[in-house]
Formats: structure tokens, C-alpha cells, sequence
């Protein structure tokens, strides 16, 4: 497993993941069931899932688009997510009702699931794919990101995430992205 692709991968989904849908909706799980373990395992089968169908399509469009415009491609869409890091979130709604019989795994990955489609953190997924190849290392990257920003929330809750400075963690995210981007258009 390409070591650098898996680091990279690890630090883009880590950093965009901090105030993210994503990341409000494990604290609104966290407060309503209380039951971390489950939530935790059903956030990892949902990000392996997700981000799998997304790192396929990243190695597909790597194979499919000339290196040129790969790496032109590359770079505009970090650019892209770098603008879309910037944004603030809305939060989810707190009062869905989970469909009844459903196990708490099995809500957090269904609405994990659900939630990560065409977010930050899995059109990132896509485009780290596409550059670097390497689907598995990609995919554990951007799923130990995902577990690195989500499972602090599970367990420390909300009295934590009130004190993270969102505006510098987006701008720090927005800034990561940028230097990605660079590093896309001068890689060969």
C-alpha cells in the first residue's frame, strides 16, 4: 500500500470531516442513542461502503483520462472542495424519526451512507483515487480520516465540538486543499 497516498488520504478527509454534516450527524446519534461502539462500527461500515463505489470510480477515471487533463482535472477539483471547505454546514434535522427495528448500526450506517453521497468527503475520496491509484490505500485513508473526526464527537459529545474554532478548521481545510491542488498540477 503506497504509504504517502494513504496519508494524504487521512489528512484531506480528517481535516474537511471537522464541522461537516457528517460529523454533526454522529453527535445527534451519539446524543439520542448513547451507545458509541455502534455508532462508531456502523460510521466505518458506511465510509468503507461509500468510499469504496467512490475510489473505484477515481481509479476508473484515472484509467480512462489522459494524464494531462487528469492533473488539470485533479487540481480544479481540490480547488473546488478547498471554496466548498469555506462553506459552513447546516445542521441536520435532530427530530428524524429512525425507522422502527432497526438496530442503532444499522441506522448510523444507513444515514451515514445517505449523507456521504456527494459530500466533501467522498467527491475528495474520488479525486485522491484519480491521482494517486491506489484504491485500497485511498480507501483505508479516507475511511481512518472519517473515524479520526467522527469517533472524538461519539464519545465526547457535544460539549467538545462547541469548542472547536470552525472558521480556522475551514480555513486550515480550505488551505490543505489549495496546496493540493498545486501539488496535482506539478506532480508528474
Amino acid at each position: 500500500m503506497p504509504f504517502g497516498a494513504f496519508v494524504v488520504s487521512t489528512l484531506v478527509v480528517a481535516v474537511s470531516e471537522l464541522g461537516d454534516k457528517t460529523q454533526l450527524l454522529a453527535l445527534m446519534l451519539a446524543a439520542r442513542y448513547r451507545k458509541p461502539r455502534p455508532i462508531i462500527l456502523g460510521i466505518l461500515a458506511a465510509t468503507l461502503f461509500n468510499h469504496a463505489l467512490a475510489g473505484l470510480l477515481g481509479t476508473w477515471l484515472r484509467d480512462l483520462v489522459p494524464p494531462v487533463v487528469l492533473r488539470t482535472t485533479v487540481a480544479a477539483s481540490f480547488v473546488a472542495v478547498a471554496l466548498w471547505t469555506l462553506r459552513a454546514e447546516a445542521p441536520l434535522e435532530a427530530d428524524a424519526a429512525p425507522a422502527r427495528g432497526l438496530s442503532v448500526f444499522a441506522i448510523t450506517a444507513t444515514t451515514f451512507f445517505i449523507a456521504e453521497m456527494g459530500d466533501k468527503t467522498q467527491v475528495a475520496t474520488v479525486v485522491l483515487a484519480a491521482q494517486f491509484g491506489s484504491l485500497v490505500a485511498v480507501v483505508a485513508g479516507t475511511t481512518l480520516g472519517m473515524l479520526l473526526a467522527d469517533a472524538p464527537v461519539v464519545y465526547l459529545g457535544q460539549a467538545a465540538a462547541t469548542r472547536i474554532p470552525m472558521r480556522l478548521v475551514r480555513g486550515v481545510g480550505a488551505a490543505f486543499f489549495l496546496l493540493l491542488a498545486l501539488v496535482a498540477l506539478l506532480t508528474r
